[in-house]
């Protein structure tokens, strides 16, 4: 594996985080115009302008001001050019649209990062709330 192809893989994830902290204000340069995002409810969304419109609208709502820090990132290699990467991160407390407050949250992301051109691009991520059943 090579350290520059992690870099790349590294880059597009961290810039999808930055954009997350910042409400996903800015073009998503780090995205495929397929990608598809999947959130924590089971939404879908098809295609970097639908998957825009979703999270700008959640994060101007409910998710404003909402941080998601990277723990932890694994990448593996599926190809040359296509990357799996889990990643465990923490998100800050915030209130969800049917009232439940939640505290700080750990949630665990699937990315599949595909080079196009010379950039890596996010493809697909899809996004799942780590629930502790031990309490």
């Amino acid at each position: 594996m090579s350290e520059t192809k992690e870099t790349g893989v590294r880059a597009a994830i961290q810039a999808f985080h930055k954009a997350f902290d910042d409400g996903f204000t800015g073009p998503a340069e780090y995205a495929t115009e397929d990608w598809n995002h999947i959130n924590p409810y089971g939404g879908r969304d098809r295609g970097r302008e639908a998957t825009l419109k979703t999270v700008r609208q959640v994060h101007q709502t409910f998710l404003k001001g909402t941080t998601d820090t990277i723990e932890d990132m694994d990448i593996r290699f599926a190809t040359t050019d296509v990357a799996v990467a889990t990643v465990i991160s923490v998100m800050s407390p915030f209130t969800s649209p049917d009232g439940v407050k939640h505290g700080v949250e750990r949630h665990i992301r699937t990315f599949v990062v595909t080079k196009r051109g010379d950039r890596w691009l996010i493809m697909q991520d899809h996004n799942t709330t780590i629930v502790d059943l031990s309490r």
